[in-house]
């Protein structure tokens, strides 16, 4: 008896922590650089292209007439097939042609994925303000698939108002996902006996562009930082229409 007490209180205070940590971040974003006039992209910056992260190869190629030319192959997130929030299959299929953020989290966490939650429902309603929902969509991967089930993943989203129409949370087997976060998109998430929880995950959002190439990281805790992404995501929209004006 003394045990569920217990448990119900810690819960109710983790709830009014969580809601707590929403609200001082929503006020960070009102008040620390969230306004639309800290979201307009610098002229210089326009025209200059977010960088590719990841190894690359350089191809040389011979023409007819003995010209070299020059072809740059850049790194790309390997394929993966998890299963989401409404228990459908979601794959590199889904996200291929779209801009996306990535994120690793776990539904019961208490440190980092509060705030990191909150910046990107702030990311996603951004994205919708400016009308690119089509464009750009968020992905969300468990490091604690055995507990987050696509029900779990389901009331958590929910809970933070997500919209799942370009918002998916995923789940799968613990090797393919951890192996997707260091391999994929070289990142940290593993289970750790001496972190809060019991799951070590980067604190990382990581903007992927249309074909897979890794463009840019942020600190997702920061509403400094998810408002450079941001901005960063309208580079990357202006570059692909600069790159379609230009053929």
């Amino acid at each position: 008896m003394l045990n569920n007490i217990k448990e119900k209180i810690t819960l109710k205070k983790w709830v009014i922590n969580y809601t707590a940590l929403l609200l001082v971040t929503v006020l960070m974003a009102c008040g620390n650089g969230g306004n639309d006039a800290d979201l307009s992209i610098d002229p210089a910056l326009a025209k200059q292209k977010l960088p590719y992260w990841g190894e690359h190869d350089v191809e040389i190629n011979q023409g007819p007439n003995g010209t070299m030319t020059t072809d740059t192959a850049y790194y790309t997130l390997p394929k993966f097939v998890f299963r989401n929030q409404l228990n459908e299959q979601i794959s590199h299929r889904d996200y291929q042609g779209r801009i996306f953020v990535a994120e690793f989290f776990f539904s019961h966490c208490k440190s980092i994925c509060p705030l990191m939650s909150a910046q990107m429902v702030r990311l996603q309603q951004l994205v919708k303000k400016e009308g690119l929902e089509e464009q750009v969509f968020f992905l969300s991967h468990t490091v604690d698939p055995t507990n987050d089930t696509p029900d779990t993943l389901k009331a958590y989203g929910e809970k933070l108002d997500a919209d799942f129409s370009n918002w998916n949370f995923v789940t799968g087997d613990p090797k393919d996902i951890y192996w997707q976060a260091e391999s994929g998109y070289m990142l940290s998430a593993f289970p750790s006996d001496t972190a809060d929880g019991g799951f070590f995950h980067t604190d990382k959002l990581t903007l992927v562009d249309r074909e897979m190439h890794i463009r840019g990281y942020y600190d997702g805790t920061s509403t400094k930082d998810v408002n450079k992404l941001f901005i960063d995501i309208k580079r990357l929209i202006n570059e692909y229409a600069d790159s379609s004006l230009s053929r």
